[in-house]
């Protein structure tokens, strides 16, 4: 028994990441109400399903991808009468081997919401990503973050304050808004040839 949906889901990674292996959602459903509906949550390997292409007539050149079908699945629903959530498994079975590590794995090692705000307030401080990553570490000793998604998150949160500007715009912004004594030269009208402060 577990007090809440997100309880089963952590236990069911956490397990999962011992085994070596990556727990998803596959399905969801919360309480909406409808009478004859009732919450659910279907939890299945990565590696279940099939790989379905996005645009139509399409050539694969790379036929590899993760999906393989695993039939590996647990069911949790909440228990009537009470707050609490019950879990049942479907399918023990997985038909891929396990992985020994989950370091570089892309979603094991995929940032949580406090850890983008984390790296956001870092990267301001302009700390270095090694010394991101070892604080990152240092929270959670499970983490299979590598310095790939740090760069990658630290990119991600410079282009969301940069907005539809160029890093080139940005630059010549903030030379105005910071009253820096700059000059610049223009090959163009969208090209610039020197630039000094």
């Amino acid at each position: 028994m577990f007090a809440s949906r997100d309880e089963v889901l952590q236990w069911a990674q956490s397990l999962a990441h011992d085994i070596g292996f990556v727990a998803i959602i596959m399905r969801l459903d919360t309480n909406t109400g409808v009478q004859g509906r009732t919450s659910f949550l279907l939890i299945a390997c990565e590696r279940s399903g099939e790989y379905r292409h996005k645009k139509h007539n399409f050539v694969r050149t790379c036929t590899c991808n993760r999906k393989c079908g695993c039939p590996f699945k647990l069911r949790a629903k909440p228990v009537l009468g009470g707050g609490e959530w019950m879990v049942k498994l479907i399918c023990e079975v997985h038909n891929h081997e396990m992985v020994k590590s989950l370091v570089g794995h892309l979603y094991a090692g995929r940032l949580t919401k406090n850890e983008k705000i984390v790296v956001a307030d870092m990267t301001k401080s302009m700390v270095k990503p090694r010394n991101i990553m070892l604080t990152l570490k240092e929270h959670n000793d499970n983490s299979y973050t590598t310095i790939k998604q740090i760069y990658n998150a630290r990119h991600a949160y410079r282009s969301s304050i940069r907005g539809s500007n160029t890093e080139m715009q940005q630059l010549m912004m903030r030379f105005d808004r910071d009253q820096y004594i700059h000059w610049h030269r223009l090959k163009d009208d969208n090209v610039v040839r020197d630039l000094s402060s």
